[in-house]
């Protein structure tokens, strides 16, 4: 980040050296090296619009240099922030509870919801899929650990923990 940062201050300083070429009858030549070359030509023909345009950007030039570092990024594929935008998302990095560690987080998600958990609740608990959970509290029911009921009002199959 210190060497944008340098490079950064080293396009600022390069165009400001270049506004002032608006002394030796060369207005604009801050305009061209950053990239607006219709505007850049137009300060050179009109010696940086009589004088008054090069005076106005003396105050725009900090935003002409973050301007053109901007599309710069965007042309190398860089997000702002300088992170690579067409960057795939590395889906190993998700931490999935599978076997028994997942029986044990979606007995502390019931224990946590006062002895009964849905299928969804049960995903939210613990990242894992909805067939992987659903799968597994089929499993517990079979083993005689949780029974199973609908809720009343939604009617959403509920697994209640008779032992919590």
């Amino acid at each position: 980040m210190n060497l944008e940062n340098n490079q950064h201050k080293d396009r600022l300083l390069v165009s400001y050296i270049l506004s002032a070429a608006l002394f030796f009858g060369l207005g604009g030549l801050h305009r061209l090296y950053n990239g607006k070359i219709g505007t850049g030509l137009v300060w050179l023909l009109t010696g940086g619009l009589f004088g008054v345009g090069q005076f106005v950007d003396v105050f725009l030039i900090p935003n002409m240099v973050d301007e053109y570092e901007h599309n710069l990024k965007i042309k190398a594929g860089l997000s702002p922030l300088g992170v690579p935008l067409n960057q795939a998302v590395v889906a190993s990095q998700v931490r999935r509870p599978t076997g028994n560690q997942l029986m044990v987080e979606l007995i502390e998600a019931a224990e946590n919801k006062g002895g009964s958990l849905t299928v969804t609740q049960g995903v939210k608990a613990t990242g894992a899929s909805f067939a992987e959970v659903e799968a597994t509290l089929k499993e517990m029911f079979k083993s005689g650990y949780v029974k199973i009921d609908n809720d009343p009002i939604t009617g959403a199959v509920t697994y209640h923990f008779h032992e919590l």
